[in-house]
């Protein structure tokens, strides 16, 4: 995705050049990292909209992954355009480009998912923080492209301590939240079990639902809950699993599972999705214990 973005940016800059703009090097500090972030971000954005990024951490690698596929195409272009460079140019050039375009998109990705997760909200309006925060460190690196080495030396300083510290702030919030989740999940799998869920604020809620909702639907969504919970608590005691260093068993239901849980999600509709997320919060983490599991 990374190098296509860097494709259709190169046509887009290839037009705008031609018909607007006819400085290139105003370009490049000003309208070239607005377009290149904005075509790095959308499918980023993507993955956090649709929950298949689930910690920060996820998205400092999708991020970074992105940005070094960018920046491969668009050293493929130089190598093309520069044919007597040295090596010693090409170790700064290629390096300070991938370094650079990797770590603003993934310090977007980072951004976004912490104000994501804060507010638990996917709008458009929380992707914007970090979309000027890239934009502004790869327009302030383009102002600077003629001390490319001081650049690419500062890079390599500060991104590696930058992901430490994403990894050690999403580690903490990972085991925070087996710790906690796992027992709710637990917790109302049991009464479930029992028969006593009807007695709990969950089933008094659900019963509620009666009055807007038909009988089938009704009976679907406590489906569609029993589900999504064992579901979620499985998902989480692989996670538990993984860590203790144990090897995961085969599961063979696991697919007929997920499989009827998109069937009920499909059958109950939107409006009655809805209705039932308090019940279990279906934040992005949620989201994304099923594509771990899917996958």
């Amino acid at each position: 995705m990374g190098c296509l973005s860097a494709l259709i940016c190169y046509y887009i800059h290839q037009w705008l050049l031609s018909n607007y703009f006819s400085d290139f090097y105003s370009f490049s500090k000003y309208i070239a990292p607005i377009i290149e972030e904005l075509m790095k971000a959308a499918f980023l954005v993507y993955l956090v909209k649709t929950g298949k990024i689930g910690f920060m951490v996820d998205g400092a690698i999708y991020g970074f992954a992105v940005g070094a596929g960018f920046g491969f195409i668009e050293n493929v272009y130089y190598m093309f355009s520069l044919e007597h460079a040295n090596i010693f140019f090409w170790i700064i050039r290629g390096l300070g480009t991938a370094v650079m375009h990797g770590g603003t998109t993934a310090i977007f990705v980072i951004i976004s998912k912490l104000i994501s997760d804060r507010y638990a909200s996917t709008r458009l309006m929380i992707f914007i923080p970090g979309l000027i925060v890239a934009i502004v460190l790869h327009s302030f690196f383009n102002h600077f492209i003629q001390f490319a080495v001081l650049m690419t030396i500062l890079q390599l300083v500060i991104l590696p301590i930058l992901i430490i510290l994403v990894f050690q702030k999403s580690e903490k919030i990972l085991s925070e939240w087996l710790e906690l989740s796992l027992d709710a999940d637990v917790f109302l799998l049991d009464a479930i079990n029992r028969g006593e869920f009807s007695e709990t604020k969950i089933g008094r809620y659900l019963h509620t639902l009666r009055e807007k909702f038909s009988a089938e639907i009704v009976t679907d969504m406590f489906c569609y809950i029993r589900l999504h919970l064992e579901l979620s608590a499985r998902a989480k005691g692989l996670l538990l699993m993984k860590e203790a260093g144990f090897s995961q068993a085969s599961d063979l239901d696991i697919k007929e599972k997920l499989a009827e849980l998109k069937y009920l999600e499909k059958n109950i509709g939107p409006t009655a999705k809805l209705a039932i997320s308090p019940i279990f919060h279906t934040s992005t983490r949620d989201l994304w214990q099923i594509f771990m599991l899917e996958k």
